[in-house]
């Protein structure tokens, strides 16, 4: 049981990275992107290829697994998603769906429809008895990585100037400009931090989730669950629904597996129902 807890914890910090910038994009800035998984599948493939191609350890795609998709993000922020801040959430999401069939074809037709292998280094393979608890090493990586994360990007977002400007670049751009806030740019950074992020946690869940072309839309919808969940008001908020929902689905599929991830949309609906703006959410 203990041991279905914990790799439920790891698999739900997976999805907490892979969705949070989700979380920012669609809570902070109002914008509806589904092609959120793309830059995900963009720093597995990133990670992928420079391991079994050219060598590169493990730990060191992990910088450029960010950087890649934090550039790409920034890039189409500038060229093709600014258009689309004033426009209606209809059109920005059949735009970011097309943008996700767009990169699917792309990457199948450059690498193929194989899924990808990631060969972990030898000292994040297996596991040990801690406790009485059977442990993953790279399970208990990834939770680390992703405790720090969450605790960066909570201060971040709460204590420093950045996340003061967003904010008010949020609540009333006209008022953050007359300030002198580059709310453009405060956009355009927020954009490409949150696809960086989107790209380290498709590098570091490929071994775990796998990893082919189809990946944006395998994940979109837990993606949506994890922030419809969780509410966009916080960054919190996503975080413990990553938890939940993480916990659930293992738990689920160990015990109940003909159900499959029958469980987690049927947790999503109880939570609809009994509270529409998310579990961790206000009301508005």
């Amino acid at each position: 049981m203990l041991t279905i807890l914990f790799d439920g914890i790891a698999y739900g910090m997976v999805l907490f990275v892979l969705a949070c910038g989700l979380a920012v994009t669609l809570g902070l800035m109002n914008f509806v992107n589904l092609a959120h998984g793309a830059f995900a599948m963009a720093g597995g493939y990133v990670t992928a290829v420079l391991m079994n191609r050219y060598g590169v350890p493990f730990l060191a795609t992990l910088p450029l697994a960010f950087i890649v998709p934090a550039i790409m993000g920034l890039v189409l922020e500038r060229s093709l998603y600014r258009q689309l801040y004033a426009r209606s959430h209809l059109d920005q999401v059949l735009f970011s769906i097309g943008l996700v069939f767009m990169a699917v074809a792309a990457v199948d037709y450059a690498m193929g429809s194989q899924q990808q292998l990631i060969q972990l280094p030898s000292w994040l393979q297996g596991r040990v008895e801690v406790l009485g608890i059977q442990v993953g090493l790279y399970r208990s990586f990834i939770i680390a990585i992703c405790g720090v994360l969450v605790v960066a990007l909570q201060l971040i977002l709460s204590r420093t100037r950045f996340g003061i400007r967003l904010r008010a670049a949020v609540d009333d751009p006209r008022v953050a400009r007359g300030l002198g806030i580059n709310v453009s740019m405060i956009f355009a950074a927020t954009f490409a931090v949150g696809s960086g992020l989107a790209g380290l946690g498709g590098a570091l869940g490929a071994e775990i989730l796998g990893l082919d072309p189809t990946f944006p839309l395998k994940f979109m919808i837990y993606f949506l669950i994890v922030v419809t969940v969780g509410g966009t008001t916080s960054i919190t908020g996503p975080f413990l629904a990553s938890l939940i929902l993480g916990i659930a689905d293992v738990a689920g599929k160990y015990y109940v597996p003909s159900l499959g991830a029958f469980v987690i949309y049927t947790l999503m609906i109880v939570v609809l129902i009994l509270r529409p703006q998310g579990l961790f959410a206000r009301a508005r």
